[in-house]
């Protein structure tokens, strides 16, 4: 399996009342759809006309059904919530999204730093499952590669992270059984010893960092000179995001001395730093043209944020009428 098989590693999210599309999946217009209300609404779950948000998305060559198609579905998905505001609709993130997407947000722009801090340990999960439950190991074997596991044996998935909340609730699968522990690597001298490394394909996850790089990097020198604007500062900011994140999930998240020489986790990260901070105000100047063509008057709380402050944590900000709702 390819180390960017979207499909399997990325399934669809629950958490809570929110089902969240497979969003890393790039170009995909509910993956793009979140992507902007993230970026541009997430401090203070500001609402944007569905107009607008249709054209934003048509930036990304996003047809207009398409796009509303996609606006429907994160609904009832429960990722978005719908307001009539005259005599248009608009559309913000749910609470609930909205923390996740800072949680979410925090992890993929800090996992190059937090990779270097780790114990030594390794989280292990092994699980049996009986044959008739292939749809289940299926969708087993998706949620974990989601969480960052990979398979050393056919029933044996490893980490280093430890256990996190969302893969503690891995215990209420239907069928089979399933066991967790945490444990350090003793080297055994011989060809009997595997190296946990093994359980990533290096080589596919190395080529992709520097497809990265080189996608990126030479729209360094016109970024510097403040030369990208309008609709093209919006895309490429959406765009490196969308590539950006899923590092975060097939990388192993070991500490560069363990990683083959010429790993470009580092430098990649800051490539897509420079891009994403650099190319923030001229791509909110844009969104907010395009929400001024179907609103009139200021449009309080559509705002951007930087690499930083996404690292420190960006909570939403109650508004009063949610502040009133939550006195009731």
């Amino acid at each position: 399996m390819s180390s960017f098989d979207v499909e399997e590693i990325l399934p669809d999210v629950a958490l809570g009342p929110v089902r969240f599309p497979r969003r890393q999946a790039s170009g995909s217009p509910q993956g793009l759809a979140v992507t902007l209300l993230a970026d541009y609404t997430l401090r203070n779950r500001a609402s944007l006309p569905s107009a607008a948000i249709v054209a934003l998305l048509a930036e990304s060559k996003v047809t207009a059904g398409g796009a509303r198609t996609a606006i429907s579905r994160l609904a009832r998905r429960g990722v978005i919530e719908s307001s009539r505001q005259g005599r248009h609709t608009h559309y913000r993130l749910t609470e609930p999204a909205a923390t996740a997407l800072s949680v979410g947000g925090r992890g993929v722009v800090g996992f190059a730093t937090t990779a270097e801090s780790w114990d030594g340990c390794w989280t292990l999960i092994a699980f049996s499952m009986p044959q008739e439950g292939e749809s289940e190991r299926r969708a087993l074997r998706g949620r974990l590669r989601w969480l960052g596991y990979a398979p050393l044996y056919d029933g044996l998935w490893v980490s280093p992270r430890g256990l996190s909340t969302r893969a503690a609730a891995l215990g209420g699968i239907s069928v089979g059984t399933m066991t967790v522990f945490r444990a350090r690597l003793v080297d055994l001298d011989g060809p009997a010893s595997r190296d946990p490394l093994v359980a990533w394909d290096l080589a596919s996850i190395g080529e992709h960092y520097d497809a990265f790089v080189r996608r990126w990097s030479p729209l360094l020198p016109r970024v510097r000179s403040g030369r990208v604007s309008g609709a093209e500062a919006l895309r490429a900011r959406t765009e490196v995001m969308d590539m950006y994140r899923r590092f975060v999930v097939v990388d192993p998240r070991l500490p560069m001395r363990l990683m083959p020489e010429g790993w470009l986790r580092e430098h990649a990260r800051e490539v897509f730093v420079e891009i994403y901070d650099g190319l923030a105000e001229p791509a909110l100047r844009h969104v907010l043209r395009t929400v001024a063509r179907f609103v009139d008057g200021p449009r309080p709380g559509i705002g951007t944020h930087t690499v930083a402050e996404l690292l420190e944590g960006l909570l939403p900000v109650p508004r009063p009428a949610d502040a009133m709702a939550d006195a009731r």
